[in-house]
């Protein structure tokens, strides 16, 4: 094969990579620059092919630039965050990693690899900045009026969950971290607030951060902040430990914080003061942490997802929350409640649950938990008419999901297989989708398949979770 068979192979394989792929030659002219990482750098293939990299991104200082470090000094850079003007005058935020490529002591070529994250990085600074906007202290801010919610909101008299309750009241007698564990749709936040609400901190701001909701490239400087000329584009911005200083942070599904970060959380809680991202200035923090988890911690730290100092650090008050299939003797008061509330909302008067359609609630095994029997009194009475008793009509039940042996017991033959498999795979990712809260990327975790696959069987099913 000659070089240009290689050549076109080099090409169709870059054009086939998610990520944005950008190589040079040793003199830093553009050999391949792929369709995705046109698309990332919002520029064209043609400013970047046979042009030297200075020349295609003329705004990008020789000392920010990465394929300059690879190039001319033979460094290696791994996710490191960009901001730059390009060729067309516009912002654009990239994650990068680039490399030297080596030959008999020479560098002859370097590579770097791209993702596109603007508009995620435009919405953790719009993060910070409505965080900003909430603190009581911003006198120029609208105050949003959001829920706040106190141990009056949690309802239950199942004598676990009441232990669970009554430990959580002596946690907000003090300053002590707390550790949560519950399955997805158990209330963690609720009880986070309402330990916050009857602390001494209550007059102080309570934050939330769900780790597994921000990429890992950003949630250090959402957690900690950055400082001006840290990286390329960096502002100076409080992260939420300043805005929270004096207050409680929670730090929802703590595990899916990368490793590293970790390290940096734990010595922050042993040392008391943070250093934003790129700066020097060690600032000190007065913050009550709060960390949950849907997954039990051993099994968490065992699977290395977890730090076991962090865990111990943490771990000072501990709760784990029953599920709703380990208090079913709660349903009907927790019924009531959303009755009541939905009621308000929707402008109904369903003021009760028939025995009937109780027993058909009770029986159920709630994957997404308390959340998910709100959700269904919350359709219950969005259908309701002039009814003042939630009677078995009303109900829109999901169905079980059960396990393989019992599917094959009920299979009715007469039914394509394929056709059967498709209902069985439809009700294992619905169950999933509840239990990791309709996030997708958990939600593969779940079940064991790519992320692109469940997109794929969600829009093929067409279910909009």
């Amino acid at each position: 094969m000659d070089s240009d068979g290689y050549k076109k192979i080099i090409e169709e394989l870059i054009n086939l990579i998610q990520e944005g792929v950008y190589i040079v030659d040793e003199k830093g002219v553009g050999l391949f620059y792929s369709e995705e990482m046109a698309k990332n750098e919002r520029i064209k293939v043609t400013d970047v092919i046979g042009k030297p990299f200075n020349t295609a991104f003329p705004r990008v200082s020789l000392n920010d630039s990465t394929m300059y470090q690879a190039l001319r000094k033979g460094i290696s850079t791994r996710n490191k965050q960009q901001t730059y003007i390009n060729l067309y005058g516009q912002e654009v935020t990239t994650v990068n990693s680039t490399i030297p490529v080596e030959l008999n002591g020479h560098t002859i070529a370097a590579i770097e690899v791209a993702r596109d994250i603007t508009n995620i990085r435009s919405m953790s600074d719009t993060i910070l900045k409505l965080q900003e906007d909430k603190l009581p202290n911003n006198k120029s801010s609208v105050n949003p009026r959001i829920k706040k919610y106190t141990f009056d909101d949690i309802v239950g008299e199942n004598a676990e969950f009441k232990k669970v309750v009554s430990r959580a009241m002596q946690a907000a007698k003090n300053d002590a971290s707390v550790f949560i564990y519950g399955e997805t749709g158990t209330g963690k936040e609720l009880f986070a607030q309402s330990i916050h609400y009857n602390s001494n901190r209550a007059g102080k701001p309570f934050l939330a951060q769900n780790c597994a909701a921000i990429p890992e490239s950003l949630l250090e400087g959402i957690l900690f902040g950055t400082a001006k000329g840290g990286f390329t584009g960096a502002l100076d911005r409080a992260g939420l430990f300043e805005q929270a200083n004096g207050g409680t942070l929670l730090l929802d599904e703590i595990s899916a914080m990368p490793y590293e970060l970790q390290s940096k959380l734990l010595r922050v809680l042993q040392e008391d003061y943070i250093r934003r991202v790129g700066g020097t200035q060690d600032i000190p923090v007065d913050v009550r942490i709060i960390a949950t988890v849907n997954e039990p911690a051993e099994r968490l730290m065992e699977e290395g997802k977890l730090r076991k100092d962090l865990y111990y650090r943490l771990n000072v008050v501990g709760l784990s929350i029953p599920n709703l299939s380990q208090r079913k003797d709660d349903i009907p008061l927790l019924v009531e409640s959303f009755l009541e509330k939905h009621d308000k909302a929707f402008g109904k008067e369903l003021w009760m649950a028939s025995e009937g359609a109780l027993k058909i609630l009770t029986d159920y095994n709630y994957p997404g938990n308390v959340r998910e029997l709100e959700n269904i009194i919350i359709q219950s009475v969005s259908m309701a008419e002039s009814e003042h008793v939630l009677t078995e009509k009303l109900l829109q039940m999901p169905k079980n999901v059960v396990k393989l042996g019992q599917h094959v017991e009920k299979w009715d033959k007469k039914e394509p297989l394929n056709v059967y498999l498709e209902e069985i795979e439809k009700e294992m990712i619905r169950a999933a989708m509840i239990e990791s809260g309709g996030n997708i990327s958990r939600c593969a975790e779940v079940l064991q398949i790519k992320r692109q696959t469940l997109q794929h069987k969600l829009k093929k099913y067409g279910m909009n979770l």
